[in-house]
């Protein structure tokens, strides 16, 4: 392996180019690429460092990636082809095994794993821990995470249904279990590299239309315990195996934190995806000491994120629902940052704030059947026009827009009538179009447009705004579109009058000063 760990980190569609951008910053990381819905790299970066990630959804210790595997007719065949994932380099399991241990530390060691180098960190003894509670808050623990990872990884990919995959699961286990006592080898679990493991296997494609889920776990869980003597463990294993085989590539590897990275212990209710909000954040451009508003900001999430990441900086949200309100204040108290952001009861198309005084506006236009909006698209401009008002010349508006409002968004901002239905929107130019998908889901224009932003210098016709970016992402099942905005010039408006129930000028300076 090369200097540090080999990773990968899956990721929402088309969240791949921030993530891949964070972890160079946030990591160091050397050797980054990507496929669809996975960032791949190197670090030497800690366990701590690496849960920091924020882009990301679950993180993984790379075993193999490989082409395609070929699928033909024959079924022994292709089962053979995926049992040498196993047993062709068993070096490189190995190597990979002692890394995580080294990562999951003392905490994570058992009895029976391992004992050539026993760790130096003092175990408590029986009488300090109830074991049989302990085991049965693990298995629950575990329970939890694996609902979450299938209903995560289904924005990712293909996936059997959770019905059918429990009980995939159940049949795998027993047959590895089958297996292990039919072939009269029974497991040396005092042996030293002898440990509990599971298969946790996803495949689509041409491959998922000759063989099961099940029937690839299985396969690879025979071969692991013939080849390491392992022994199979669907309810608590030491080690989980995660083998993704699709028409693109096939990945094995080892999750490394029980938890997503997605999962943020500081939100109380979740909103929008932490991951989509921290990307927009990102976009923003924050700097220390500047003033931030989500002036639809829901329960919070954004300036959650935002203010977890940028913590020096003020900022504000503003919401015309009472219960959304009261969410996001029930968040920012969880989070501890209630001397970081400040709640206002305001309507988006008429904000009691002074013109040009904030450097950064990110907000998800709530519309859709979610919130039974249909008919208020028509505000959009109405919208834009007060979230441009409020924003310093040189600052930057990101927005999260469904598809409707992606087609409206771009006839609004157009700075001609000839141009084709299709066109980029004025400003965004060649190097921050909206992703087109590729067959391995890259995108070099968007990866551009994150890493190196342009502006343009044709204006649209809306006001002072010029568009510096679109990027395609997923919300699951739905498809949504982030734009970014720049401000590049004052608007000739009348002098503003600020309603009786107004923050001044110099209530918002007051909160941080610069």
């Amino acid at each position: 392996m090369a200097a540090g760990g080999r990773y990968f980190c899956t990721a929402g569609r088309g969240l791949e180019p921030f993530l891949a951008r964070e972890l160079r910053a946030r990591l160091r990381a050397t050797e980054v690429d990507y496929i669809s819905g996975k960032v791949f790299f190197t670090t030497d970066a800690e366990p701590s460092e690496l849960k920091k990630i924020k882009s990301g959804e679950r993180l993984f210790l790379l075993i193999k990636k490989h082409d395609p595997l070929p699928v033909s007719g024959n079924k022994g065949k292709i089962l053979h082809e995926i049992r040498s994932l196993v047993i062709e380099e068993p070096k490189d399991w190995l190597d990979v095994i002692a890394t995580w241990k080294n990562l999951r530390g003392c905490e994570w060691k058992k009895d029976g794993v391992s004992q050539e180098n026993p760790s130096p960190c003092k175990r408590k003894s029986e009488e300090e821990m109830n074991v049989v509670t302990k085991r049965q808050k693990t298995e629950r623990v575990r329970e939890i995470v694996s609902e979450e990872c299938q209903a995560g990884a289904g924005e990712n990919g293909v996936v059997p249904d959770r019905k059918s995959d429990e009980e995939g699961q159940t049949e795998t286990k027993a047959s590895l279990e089958d297996s292990s006592k039919s072939s009269g080898e029974k497991p040396v679990e005092n042996e030293k590299h002898s440990f509990s493991f599971r298969v946790s296997c996803r495949c689509s494609g041409a491959i998922a239309k000759i063989l099961t889920s099940q029937e690839i776990g299985r396969a690879i869980g025979i071969a692991l315990m013939k080849q390491f003597r392992w022994r199979a463990d669907l309810r608590n294993p030491d080690l989980e195996i995660f083998v993704h085989l699709n028409d693109m590539h096939s990945v094995v590897g080892i999750p490394l934190f029980r938890l997503p990275l997605a999962n943020r212990e500081y939100i109380k209710t979740a909103g929008l995806r932490s991951t989509i909000a921290w990307a927009m954040a990102s976009l923003a451009e924050i700097s220390a000491g500047d003033f931030v508003l989500d002036p639809m900001c829901g329960l919070g999430t954004i300036l959650l994120e935002a203010a977890t990441e940028w913590p020096v900086t003020c900022y504000w949200g503003t919401d015309i629902s009472d219960s959304q309100l009261e969410g996001a204040d029930v968040n920012i108290k969880t989070a501890g940052l209630m001397d970081k952001i400040e709640l206002l009861k305001a309507s988006v198309k008429a904000l009691p704030l002074p013109s040009e005084s904030f450097d950064a506006v990110i907000s998800d236009i709530p519309f859709g059947k979610k919130f039974k909006i249909t008919k208020d698209v028509r505000f959009l401009p109405d919208i834009l026009q007060e979230m441009e008002r409020v924003l310093r010349v040189g600052g930057t508006i990101v927005l999260l827009l469904s598809q409707d409002l992606h087609k409206r968004m771009d006839s609004i901002t157009k700075s001609g009538e000839n141009e084709p239905p299709n066109a980029i929107p004025d400003g965004a130019g060649e190097t921050t179009a909206v992703e087109t998908s590729s067959s391995d889901g890259n995108s070099s224009s968007v990866v551009k447009g994150v890493e190196e932003p342009i502006l343009s210098s044709r204006q649209p016709c809306f006001g002072s705004l010029v568009p510096d970016g679109v990027y395609e992402v997923s919300l699951g099942k739905t498809v949504a579109f982030i734009y970014k905005y720049r401000k590049i010039s004052a608007l000739c408006l009348l002098p503003w009058q600020p309603p009786p129930s107004s923050v001044s000028h110099m209530d918002v300076c007051a909160l941080h000063p610069r």
